[in-house]
């Protein structure tokens, strides 16, 4: 089936590049929390089905769960995928060429927990920036309860670790077939745990100004681009709201996402990925969206995520040059064929709340 001859919503289906990374069309699965994986971070055969679906179904571009890249204090989840050693690689290359068969791009997205991590087989305790208890509870739905701990501040070594630990992530993730990888700088999880005011009280150069609080992020995506060199997509998920506290705005408001996207624009990425409750609603209140800002500053692809399920609205942020690719999660879930149908005008399933939970989703495909 040629999609580009889909006449109601051509934008949709021009072909893209990212990096040096050449995409179909302009349609992503956004990274979902699955914890689908074996109890040592493998990813199941059930994962290479539930990826190759997708593929399957006409996505670009498919973007993991996120993978924990170390052993040490990076993994979120219990039965969350890790890339921290030989035998995960082996298990993600059965993912990434189920995924390329069904002609489809996949990047690994990389997400250290760090002060809200709620399941880690290798640690009893999290570090953070600052030793600041996260705000809100654990997630029910991915296993943990109850308040999150106190994490232990994170020292200059414990830094060098960290960024070390993505390096060494993405490194893999080029050995297992990956594309491309997607550093996970958003929605609560470490980076954006330094980036946040009240999480990061730091006195060193890693706290303070906004500035200073971007400053771990940008040195992890240089890292990262530096090693792998540039015949291997880096991107980096952005966002203010988190897991735990949904509502969180940058105190600064565009000013602030002025020094952000300029910092991470500069840093050597080839996309930034934004996520937002609303993807074409003001990022503070009034003005632009969150996507629009990373345009405008970053200076580099931006891909949009966030309640765009119809196809309308989603033609619609391309079209106004608010973002370059669009990112589906529920839409995908209740539409694992989004692209084609779109392409066809069939008409698309209404969204059911209850593949949310992990393990609904990936026993709903066994094909």
């Amino acid at each position: 089936m040629n999609l580009t001859t889909n006449k109601k919503h051509p934008d949709l289906f021009q072909s893209i590049r990212l990096g040096s990374v050449e995409l179909s069309n302009r349609i992503v699965l956004a990274p979902m929390t699955r914890t689908s994986a074996s109890e040592d971070g493998l990813a199941t055969d059930r994962m290479v089905r539930y990826y190759a679906r997708f593929a399957k179904g006409g996505f670009g571009l498919l973007i993991t769960e996120g993978i924990y890249p170390d052993e040490v204090y990076s993994q979120g989840y219990f039965r969350q995928p890790g890339l921290a050693n030989d035998s995960q690689v082996s298990a993600w290359r059965k993912v990434t060429e189920a995924v390329h068969e069904n002609g489809a791009r996949i990047f690994a997205q990389l997400m250290h927990a760090g002060a809200i991590s709620q399941g880690n087989t290798h640690q009893d305790f999290a570090i953070g920036p600052s030793a600041v208890q996260p705000k809100g509870t654990m997630l029910e739905m991915y296993g943990g309860s109850g308040a999150f701990s106190i994490p232990k501040e994170a020292t200059k070594e414990k830094i060098r670790q960290l960024t070390q630990g993505f390096v060494d992530a993405a490194l893999r993730a080029h050995q297992a077939g990956f594309d491309g990888v997607e550093i996970h700088g958003a929605n609560g999880y470490i980076l954006d745990q330094f980036l946040t005011d009240y999480m990061n009280q730091r006195t060193d150069e890693y706290g303070g100004s906004t500035e200073n609080r971007v400053r771990l992020l940008v040195e992890v995506s240089q890292a990262v681009r530096q090693a792998v060199g540039r015949d291997f997509a880096v991107g980096i998920r952005i966002s203010q709201g988190k897991v735990n506290d949904f509502t969180h705005r940058w105190a600064n408001g565009e000013k602030d996402a002025e020094i952000i996207f300029k910092s991470l624009g500069k840093s050597g990425v080839d996309y930034i990925h934004t996520t937002e409750h609303y993807a074409n609603k003001p990022a503070f209140g009034e003005g632009p969206t969150l996507a629009e800002l990373a345009k405008k500053y970053g200076k580099v692809t931006v891909i949009a995520n966030g309640n765009m399920d119809h196809p309308a609205d989603a033609e619609r942020i391309i079209v106004s040059k608010q973002a370059d690719l669009i990112a589906l999660g529920k839409a995908a879930l209740a539409n694992r064929d989004w692209p084609n149908r779109v392409a066809e005008n069939e008409t698309l399933d209404v969204f059911d709340g209850s593949v949310l939970q992990p393990t609904a989703v990936v026993k709903d495909i066994e094909l």
